[in-house]
C-alpha cells in the first residue's frame, strides 16, 4: 500500500491560529488591567466626604468663603504629608478630570505640592514621585524649592 506523496500541512498552523494565540495571551492582560483601573476609581470607604473630588466641589455659597482650588490645594498638601506625593498627584489629576474648571489651577497646585514634597521628603526622594501631572509642574516645584 502506497501512501500519498503530496505534502501534508500540519493542522492549525495558519493565520487563524496565530490570531487565536495572540488573543489568548493579550485578552486576559487587558481584562485584568481594565478591572484593576476600575477598582482603583471606586471610593471604597463609603464616605463621600473623604473624597478629594468632594473637597474640590465645595462652593463658596456652601458656607466656605474659600475658592475650590484653595480647598483642594490644602487637602492635597495634607494628604502629601499623611501619605505620599504620588497619592496627592493622583487625586489632583482625578479632581481636574472630574471638574475641568480646576484645570487652570492645576499647575500652581502641582508646583505647591512639589515645594511641599521637598520640605517633607527631601529633594531626591521628592523628585522620585514626579510624574507628568499638569505639564510636569510638580517637578518644576521640586526644582524651584531645591535651588
Amino acid at each position: 500500500m502506497k501512501h500519498s506523496t503530496t505534502p501534508r500541512t500540519q493542522r492549525g498552523r495558519g493565520p487563524a491560529r496565530r490570531v487565536g494565540r495572540t488573543l489568548a495571551l493579550v485578552l486576559p492582560v487587558v481584562l485584568v488591567l481594565s478591572g484593576t483601573l476600575a477598582v482603583t476609581r471606586v471610593n471604597w470607604s463609603g464616605n463621600p466626604s473623604t473624597s478629594v473630588l468632594a473637597a474640590a466641589e465645595v462652593s463658596p455659597a456652601a458656607g466656605s468663603s474659600r475658592a475650590p482650588q484653595d480647598v483642594l490645594r490644602d487637602r492635597l498638601l495634607l494628604e502629601l504629608q499623611e501619605r505620599n506625593p504620588g497619592v496627592a498627584l493622583t487625586h489632583l489629576q482625578q479632581a481636574v478630570n472630574g471638574r475641568p474648571s480646576l484645570a487652570r489651577h492645576c499647575a500652581s497646585i502641582a508646583r505647591a505640592l512639589g515645594r511641599a514634597a521637598v520640605r517633607v521628603y527631601g529633594a531626591s526622594r521628592a523628585q522620585s514621585y514626579a510624574r507628568p501631572a499638569c505639564d510636569t509642574s510638580f517637578a518644576s516645584g521640586v526644582a524651584a524649592q531645591h535651588s
